[in-house]
């Protein structure tokens, strides 16, 4: 029987190098990404996937140039509020992962917007995780626990202190172009999750592209530490 993965993370990496590949600013691969997502986010409904998160921005994308640091911001502000009728219709509920105190405050609007507007949805959640890192999710979670007055610390006590806790451990985190590594993303909640990578560059990621993912999840055997 094929089982489908609960919850999937995409690292969407290679939307500059398609572009270069086309001789197109780096721009022009954001805007294509933005496209491959809701292809995949598609994909996703239709195999039953529960979660997706999608690395939209990590803590250490501030060191790209302006602007295309400005660029991604303004994807953030101006084309997410006029994704709402793609979301709706579909049933994606977005959440927020990450820092959004630091975003400019348009895209931080949008973006909290988009959260209140999709939040009745059922079909799939959708963490997008903008200004986000690893080590600093984990961090966070430690203050916000200590500022309770907690001072005994299991792997529960801060996964519960964490931006959206009932959003459970990723079961697949596949990335794109041809990388290997995790690059800061959901280190914690990547302790037994299975890592897929491949080649293709992300703007030209679609449906099908899932359908792989969950063909070679079926392939894998998830022990958690114990025998088969």
């Amino acid at each position: 029987m094929r089982e489908v993965p609960v919850h999937i993370g995409f690292i969407m990496d290679g939307n500059g190098r398609w572009a270069k590949k086309r001789l197109l600013p780096r721009t022009a691969g954001h805007l294509a990404g933005l496209k491959a997502l809701k292809k995949v986010a598609l994909g996703c409904i239709e195999e039953g996937v529960g979660y997706i998160t999608l690395y939209c921005f990590s803590t250490e994308n501030w060191k790209r140039p302006k602007d295309e640091v400005d660029y991604l911001m303004g994807l953030f502000s101006e084309k997410l509020m006029g994704e709402m009728p793609f979301f709706n219709e579909h049933g994606i509920r977005l959440l927020a992962l990450g820092d959004m105190s630091v975003l400019p405050p348009e895209a931080r609007a949008a973006l909290m917007a988009a959260i209140e507007a999709t939040e009745d949805n059922t079909a799939i959640t959708a963490q997008l995780a903008i200004n986000y890192g690893g080590q600093s999710e984990i961090c966070q979670a430690v203050e916000r626990a200590v500022a309770q007055g907690i001072t005994k610390f299991t792997p529960e006590v801060i996964r519960a202190h964490f931006d959206n806790p009932e959003v459970p451990p990723c079961d697949v985190i596949a990335r794109s172009a041809g990388e290997r590594r995790l690059s800061n993303f959901l280190l914690f909640d990547s302790a037994y999750a299975e890592f897929m990578f491949y080649d293709k560059l992300w703007p030209d990621w679609c449906e099908d592209d899932v359908r792989t993912v969950i063909d070679e999840y079926n392939t894998r055997v998830r022990r958690f530490g114990g025998l088969a």
